[in-house]
């Protein structure tokens, strides 16, 4: 009976006040600064804080050629995107041929990349960029190029000899074993090769590489592939979520790469999967074509307030602290938050319903001593408000959009727990 009336208290604070919130049981709140602070991760001199570039496969999937390559890295520089941190250009799937050559080695495609891997390295490197590309810790890639599982000392080598930067390595048309004896196999051999390569680790989250992966890759995924969906970045976002506590400098949890500008979701829809991925410090890797995206598109990930959350050198995963206490009625309304540097708090309110609602965040909730005075600083608007806030914010947030801001205390206080 207490179980039901329970239920039915909680249906009529949806249904009655739909803003209404409470706090959910998530394993510690933004008062928790995360079970890896101040330790690094696979410590080769990389990552110290979430990778930012662009990736080929969410746009051109196995369409690309060295032409794409060559003007996206031109199209970094002339946007000054490169000069917020985007300095990866990241070559996915389908750059290799079919069959390695007669000493083993792989080959760049000759229709698609004449010129070579060690040339375009040598252009992007020329603009004050780094060059990405991909294998897997299988037989075959995901397209069905020659896998790395046997030949990892060989291509590391291959790869250090091109003046490669970065490696994404997947875990298709694998031999049945474990990641967790394969990928360290791949690190060893790029830590050998005598050149600094960001090693990041995509197995999709099959056997929680979070838990195990901080001493092997720069960073691991930790979901499936987003597509570019509002049900799909929300639901990787909640996924990715329940392992902050294992991110920091040095390895960072991957929830894939982002869909901004790629046309399925609203604008504003973009802004929030913008947010919450510079809130969990997620490798910002845009994944549409840079060379032809709007002026709308490029103010969202050029947005030097929100990039500067994600690349805070305090290195913590920001997370959910809170949502709706019956959010699958529609009323889907959460409070993301997590620690900055010099005392300061992200928060993002973030209403996944259709419709609009109120949504307050108090400070007990985010980790901050009730009656602490912040200044307010709304990071899309570019504004700080008025006054001084000294217990919760409350703001009305339209349906599919998120409120990101940072709150300064107007002196040093130490954090509490949230949780």
């Amino acid at each position: 009976m207490g179980r039901r009336v329970g239920i039915v208290a909680a249906l009529v604070c949806a249904l009655l006040w739909g803003c209404c919130i409470e706090a959910q049981a998530l394993g510690g709140g933004a008062g928790e600064d995360g079970a890896r602070r101040g330790r690094l991760g696979l410590d080769n001199g990389l990552a110290r804080t979430p990778p930012m570039g662009w990736n080929s496969w969410n746009f051109f999937n196995c369409f690309i050629d060295e032409t794409v390559i060559f003007e996206t890295a031109s199209a970094l520089v002339f946007t000054g995107l490169a000069d917020l941190g985007y300095n990866y250009v990241n070559i996915d799937d389908c750059w290799a041929e079919l069959e390695r050559d007669a000493h083993g080695n792989l080959v760049p495609r000759a229709a698609t990349f004449p010129s070579g891997i060690k040339a375009l390295a040598d252009h992007v490197h020329g603009l004050g960029l780094k060059l990405g590309i991909y294998s897997d810790a299988g037989f075959l890639t995901c397209q069905k190029q020659p896998g790395s599982l046997g030949y990892e000392i060989q291509d590391a080598r291959t790869f250090a000899s091109w003046e490669v930067d970065y490696l994404k390595y997947d875990n298709c048309y694998n031999d049945k074993s474990r990641p967790e004896s394969r990928y360290p196999v791949m690190r060893n051999a790029l830590n050998a090769s005598g050149r600094a390569i960001f090693f990041s680790m995509c197995e999709w989250g099959k056997d929680d590489p979070a838990t195990w992966a901080a001493p092997v890759g720069n960073s691991w995924r930790t979901t499936e592939d987003i597509r570019d969906t509002w049900r799909s970045m929300t639901k990787i976002a909640d996924e990715n979520d329940r392992w902050a506590s294992f991110a920091g400098p040095g390895g960072w949890n991957d929830p894939d790469m982002l869909e901004v500008g790629n046309g399925g979701m609203s604008l504003d829809e973009y802004r929030s999967h913008f947010s919450v991925w510079a809130l969990m410090k997620a490798p910002l890797l845009i994944g549409c074509d840079v060379r032809n995206m709007s002026a709308e598109v490029l103010a969202i990930l050029s947005n030097k307030e929100v990039i500067d959350v994600n690349q805070d050198s305090l290195g913590v995963q920001g997370r959910r602290v809170l949502r709706s206490p019956v959010w699958w009625l529609g009323n889907n309304v959460q409070v993301w938050s997590g620690p900055l540097s010099g005392d300061r708090t992200v928060l993002l309110l973030w209403n996944r319903s259709k419709k609009a609602f109120n949504i307050k965040a108090s400070w007990s909730d985010i980790g901050l001593p009730s009656g602490t005075p912040v200044t307010v600083r709304d990071l899309w608007k570019h504004e700080t408000w008025d006054g001084n806030s000294v217990d919760e914010i409350e703001v009305k947030v339209q349906g599919h959009t998120s409120q990101m801001f940072i709150l300064t205390p107007l002196s040093r206080t130490p954090r509490v727990s949230s949780s």
